[in-house]
Parts: structure tokens; sequence; C-alpha cells
């Protein structure tokens, strides 16, 4: 049955007559009732009477409106859904993140994000693994990671979105952790380093030991985390020092000090399937874009 047939029913439901139904639909009075006629064959029952100068449903006829309006409210729905989706304001988006971006500036975009586009349905993975995330993005697990260390492919398109310091977290109780200033990398070579087994993220192992190449050190290995929790608890332990974006201060671990190692620093990156052309992505990197700009401090231009 055409949706307008419907629109017709309520509206003389609605208005009581069916030249003030006609006005409100921009229809001459012969047309709509020849409509309606049409429709009362069809289906082989009358659907209004004459009450005094008005008209009323028949049980029939109520039986269609209670019906109709429920049909058209639905209808106006899925149109809105589909308006909002082409404009990146509805649907679903899935977001793979590393916690070195959760614990800064990502926040903040997802929650402005949640705020401003309530119709989009957030589902956040937390990984600590890089190559499991542009490896997610790839296969249409993820639509978006934000990461330090994407994979070269060029099915990817991998943005450079935020630079903040490494830093080198201490246990509270060792000597470099009272010294002011900026650790120097040759403070790599004197504490015991706490990291991420290979297996689990070579990108970031493989980072610290370039880092100590570079320092002209030799990595002393103190023991292996695979959350940041635990590097940190490891850390807060004694058994050595992590080397980690500067936003896991924000952590606050009982028993740690951090402090920026001199002449480093990382970038998230923002990375997505080449050919994704999902408007609600687009939206999503241009809240992420926004951001940036607002502080003027941290994003990579």
């Amino acid at each position: 049955m055409n949706l307008r047939l419907l629109e017709y029913v309520v509206a003389i439901c609605e208005e009581g007559s069916i030249s003030a139904a006609a006005r409100r639909l921009h229809l001459t009075q012969p047309t709509l009732s020849r409509q309606v006629h049409e429709l009362e064959r069809r289906l082989g029952t009358p659907l209004f009477e004459r009450e005094g100068r008005g008209m009323v449903p028949t049980p029939a006829g109520r039986a269609l409106v209670a019906r109709a309006t429920t049909v058209l409210a639905e209808a106006r729905a899925a149109l809105d859904d589909v308006r909002l989706a082409a404009e990146g304001l509805a649907g679903r988006l899935t977001v793979t993140f590393a916690g070195s971006g959760i614990n800064g500036p990502l926040g903040g975009a997802l929650g402005r994000l949640r705020r401003e586009m309530p119709r989009v349905e957030l589902r956040l993975v937390e990984s600590f693994n890089d190559a499991e995330m542009s490896g997610g993005v790839l296969d249409g697990r993820f639509d978006i990671a934000v990461q330090r260390l994407p994979a070269r492919d060029p099915r990817l398109v991998a943005r450079s979105w935020w630079r903040e310091p490494l830093s080198l977290f201490l246990p509270a109780a060792h000597p470099l952790a009272h010294e002011a200033g900026a650790a120097p990398l040759t403070a790599l070579g004197q504490v015991p380093l706490v990291v991420w087994p290979r297996e689990v993220s070579p990108h970031s192992y493989d980072e610290i030991i370039a880092l100590c190449d570079h320092a002209g050190v030799t990595p002393r290995i103190g023991a292996e985390g695979r959350s940041v929790q635990t590097v940190l608890a490891l850390v807060a332990a004694g058994f050595g020092a992590a080397v980690m974006s500067d936003s896991h201060r924000a952590l606050r671990r009982v028993g740690v000090r951090a402090r920026p190692l001199e002449g480093t620093s990382t970038t998230l990156h923002m990375v997505w399937r080449a050919k994704d052309a999902n408007p609600l992505l687009e939206r999503f990197r241009s809240v992420l874009a926004t951001l940036a700009t607002s502080d003027p401090a941290r994003p990579v231009h």
C-alpha cells in the first residue's frame, strides 16, 4: 500500500472532514475523495462515515489509522536515519586505540563525539599491539585506529595527529627519579628496563632498543609486562624503569616518578582504510583534527 494513502486516511481522521484534510495535504477535495473511495473499494469496506458535517472513522477505519500512524512514524524515522547516516551523524564506528591515546587527547575527543553525536554507536577496543590494530583496520574489524606505530601498507592511510614526549618512568626510590629536568638517553644504561614482550608489541620493543643504540648503551631487561598497569606495577616494585609516552602520567601510579626522556617524542597516528568512504569516519577524523588544532602545543602539523 502506498504511504501516501495512509497519510490521506490519517489526515481525514485528524481533521474530521475531507475538505480540511484536502487543504492540509494540498489536494483538491474531489481528488482526495476519489483516492479514499478507491482505497475503500480495494479493501472491501468503508473507512469513514458521515456524522453531522464531518467524517468519523468506522471500526475498520480506526484499525487502519492506528496501524498507519505507526507505519508513517517508522517511515519518517527511517528517512531520518538515512539522512543522518549520509551526513555522518548516525551509525556505528569501531575505534581501536592504545593506552597512550586514551590517557591523552583521545579521551576528550571521544567524549566530544558522544555529546555532539548521540546517535552514533561507538565501539571502543583497547589494544596493546600496534600490528594487531593496523591489521584489524585492514580486515574490517576496526574502522579507525589511533596508534603510535602503524603498519606500512598501501591499503592504509596513516596521518600524524598528536605528538608528545617519551618519558622514563622510574621507581620512586631510584636516584635518577630525584634529579631535575629531562633524563638523558644515557640513563637507559643506568637502570634495568621493564619492557613489553617483543611478541606482544614488536614495534614498541624495537623502539626502546633503538633508543638504547642511539645512546650507545646496552639495555638490561629487568622484567616484561603485557599491560600498562603491569609495567607500572613492576616499576613501582623496583624491577626497573619503563619508557612510555608521557600521557601515562595521568595514571598517577604510587611508587613511580616520571621524567621526560631528553630529545625524544612519540606521535599518535590516525589509521584507516584508504578506500573507506564512510561519512561517519570522515566526521570522526574531523573531530580529532579540530581538537588538535585547538592545542598548538601538541598537534602535529
